[in-house]
């Protein structure tokens, strides 16, 4: 099998996935979203154990994963936000165990285990308030009286995929201007530019089926994920070149791992729903 057919398949598996998992019920988008959360999470922590820093592996995606849980809870209404203080004790729980681990560099173990909960659990973690209370587009299956809809999420990673696609094959075309050569080579700004316009078009193609928000906030939607995207696969470009590793995993054949993949996600969701909070 060639790398392009190889590429290609993994390609439509991680569709189906992706959308597939958020699209289909509540619990698949709950469940989705921690297949995410814990793949990124451990794709990190592996590219780091392997420098001299050792971060607190199982302590990290403990604390990511109850995080995650708690919000999603908070997010359909069965918890209150003050539930969320839980992580206060796991937090200083971590900080005391280094005390005991005796690494040469403990501050930088510390620092390592804390990032990926900035970096991977709070972006996916942030997905349920997007979807619970929320109406447009309908679930596949149905779930009771449950107010949702996945419609921020289903359009979010459709017009990611649009522009990092129309990126590619306007770059491929006529990209003559590196964008950042230095942490990613390939990248231009006719790329980046032609990703956006074909992003913005299919916001403005899809809005009425998604509903939530209204069309020219989903452009503006369009806008934040071609720029907030861009930098978030710059800065996994950065992370990768300085750990001196090509892909962060291997999970996903022709396109490395779920950093590589969802590197553009985690950076612009946050962005994305801070935008519909303010104005949506």
């Amino acid at each position: 099998m060639n790398n392009l057919t190889r590429r290609t398949l993994t390609g439509a598996y991680i569709v189906i996935f992706t959308l597939g998992g958020f699209w289909l019920h509540p619990v698949s988008f709950l469940a989705t979203g921690l297949v995410i959360l814990a793949g990124t999470m451990y794709e990190y922590y592996m590219m780091i154990r392997n420098t001299d820093n050792k971060p607190q592996i199982l302590p990290g995606i403990i604390t990511g994963v109850i995080a995650y849980s708690i919000a999603s809870l908070v997010a359909a209404r069965y918890l209150e936000y003050r539930f969320l203080l839980v992580l206060i004790p796991l937090v200083i729980t971590i900080m005391i165990a280094e005390l005991y681990r005796k690494q040469e560099k403990p501050f930088d173990s510390l620092a390592h285990t804390f990032f990926p909960l900035i970096y991977c659990a709070l972006p996916v973690s942030l997905m349920p308030f997007s979807a619970f209370s929320h109406s447009g587009l309908s679930s596949i299956i149905g779930h009771g009286d449950v107010i949702f809809s996945p419609g921020i999420i289903i359009g979010f990673f459709i017009l990611l995929w649009v522009n990092d696609s129309g990126a590619y094959l306007v770059g491929t075309a006529i990209g003559r201007h590196r964008l950042m050569e230095r942490i990613s080579p390939k990248k231009s700004w006719e790329g980046f530019f032609g990703g956006m316009v074909l992003s913005a078009l299919s916001a403005w193609l899809l809005s009425g089926w998604l509903g939530v928000v209204r069309t020219e906030k989903w452009i503006i939607i369009s806008l934040i994920i071609s720029v907030a995207g861009t930098y978030g696969d710059l800065t996994e470009s950065m992370l990768k070149r300085s750990l001196g590793v090509k892909d962060s995993g291997t999970v996903m054949p022709g396109h490395g791992g779920f950093l590589d993949r969802f590197d553009s996600a985690l950076f612009a969701f946050p962005l994305v729903y801070l935008f519909i909070s303010l104005f949506g």
